[in-house]
């Protein structure tokens, strides 16, 4: 993040504004609705300042700037389109210890104006940190189309109600619960549609009514956070991530799918690994139970697919018979995710009829009991969980039951994420694959002819051995 966002309060504050024509004009436009006290320097106006300066809604300096403008000014704006001039500010400012912004110069400038979506008092500040500001205005663009016209009338009702909802609603959580009831419910489609009336004497009955001051009952998503790209996410599991009090994720969990949480969720790691448990499972259970009793809402947030070698099914199981509210949000599993993202259909016409999940791992990580046999069958894809650590083995297993030696394999590592790895080689040497490559997981590994349709398949099967592609 190149820039801290934040909110200038500059009501009834002296801003200096140095230039005279459009730049300066659509810095003034913005000025005039934040309230400022605004001063413009400029030997020549354009008519929209002059405007202004008639009106006497603006003062005016009729000349070229001084350094000494800018004393006693809580925000200095520069945009006189001279870059002799706009440099000149912008040192005045910076020696003086004032913000400083110089339309298009972001390297002259210790804060940027975003693209702005107003709702006032909404105000949605959207900025590329000056990369790319066509990009800031399509995003603007987009946002203005998927807001309602009277989503700042929504706030300010709701701010009308902020004092009697705290009167009645203790605890700072009920009130976390009540204000999404808000928004949710009808009471706010009341305002959006222009009932302000009917609005208001529902949310008098929501305001006075018991269920206001129940305390807030805790309740659990089981959530599936796919393959690690948070792009991959359903729009339900977002919206339950940036609504969860806690969230309680393991070690498939990409970062970039835990940066959608609140800043105020409590983020618990129980991930485990190998012969690495941080917790074991009938503890992250209890966890889990201990955190909704007690009036949260809990995301249970896994990698993949919970029902998919996920032990979502544990977890739904435990959670149910006590009594505990709780809901299953699907993810995209690995094999998914994987196979997209390296090109390898896990179905085709011509290659496979079927394709078939297996873990590489049991209850407590020995060995599992898989029909080998039917694993090895032609005309299907076999896709492994958590099987790099025994891929010799596994290799081994079905070579035995079958299985042609020959037959492609794929590994790969982080699906879906920037630091993706696939290797590619031949069933008869995955274990000698899976070891020089020093893959450690998470990793998948699919076997069958598929397996050569990938992106970069070809090159790595006809070569031996077998090489690495970094995706």
């Amino acid at each position: 993040m190149n820039y801290f966002p934040a909110f200038f309060d500059l009501k009834e504050r002296p801003v200096l504004l140095v230039g005279g024509g459009e730049a300066a004009a659509r810095r003034l436009r913005l000025l005039q609705k934040a309230g400022a006290r605004i001063t413009v320097v400029a030997p020549r106006v354009g008519e929209e300042i002059g405007a202004a300066i008639a009106a006497g809604a603006i003062a005016a300096v009729r000349r070229g700037f001084v350094s000494g403008d800018v004393n006693r000014q809580a925000i200095v704006f520069a945009a006189t389109g001279l870059p002799a001039v706009d440099e000149r500010v912008a040192e005045a400012a910076r020696a003086a210890g004032i913000p400083v912004n110089v339309a298009d110069h972001a390297g002259l400038s210790s804060f940027i104006v975003p693209a702005i979506v107003e709702r006032d008092p909404v105000v949605i500040g959207i900025s590329t940190g000056g990369a790319a500001p066509v990009l800031a205005s399509r995003l603007r663009e987009t946002i203005e189309r998927l807001l309602p016209s009277r989503l700042g009338r929504l706030a300010d009702f709701a701010d009308s109600f902020r004092t009697a909802v705290k009167a009645t609603v203790p605890g700072a959580a009920a009130r976390l619960r009540f204000w999404d009831r808000f928004f949710d419910g009808a009471v706010a489609d009341q305002v959006l549609a222009g009932n302000d009336s009917r609005a208001r004497e529902k949310m008098l009955t929501l305001v006075n009514g018991r269920a206001a001051a129940d305390a807030p009952r805790g309740g659990v998503a089981i959530v599936g956070a796919g393959p690690g790209d948070p792009d991959l996410l359903t729009l339900r599991a977002l919206r339950l991530i940036q609504r969860a009090d806690v969230v309680i994720y393991d070690k498939l969990v990409g970062p970039g799918v835990l940066d959608l949480a609140r800043r105020d969720a409590e983020r618990i790691y129980v991930g485990k690994s190998r012969g690495d448990h941080s917790k074991s499972q009938d503890e992250i259970n209890a966890l889990v139970a201990e955190q909704a009793q007690a009036g949260r809402r809990v995301v249970r947030l896994k990698g993949g697919d919970p029902f998919i070698f996920g032990r979502g099914g544990e977890e739904l199981d435990y959670l149910r018979a006590r009594g505990i509210p709780v809901e299953v949000v699907p993810g995209i599993t690995a094999a998914l995710g994987c196979a997209a993202a390296t090109g390898i259909p896990l179905t085709h016409r011509d290659h496979a009829q079927a394709v078939t999940f297996a873990t590489g791992q049991g209850r407590d990580g020995e060995e599992p009991e898989l029909d080998w046999a039917t694993l090895a069958r032609l005309d299907q894809t076999l896709v492994i969980y958590m099987g790099v650590g025994r891929a010799g083995r596994i290799a081994a297993r079905l070579i035995e039951h079958g299985l042609d030696a020959a037959t492609p394999v794929a590994v790969i590592e982080n699906g879906t994420l920037p630091s993706q790895k696939a290797l590619y080689g031949r069933l008869s040497g995955l274990g000698w694959l899976v070891r020089q490559s020093g893959m450690a997981g998470p990793a998948l590994i699919v076997i069958g002819r598929v397996a050569a349709l990938a992106d970069a398949a070809t090159p790595a099967l006809e070569s031996e051995p077998a090489r690495a592609v970094a995706v």
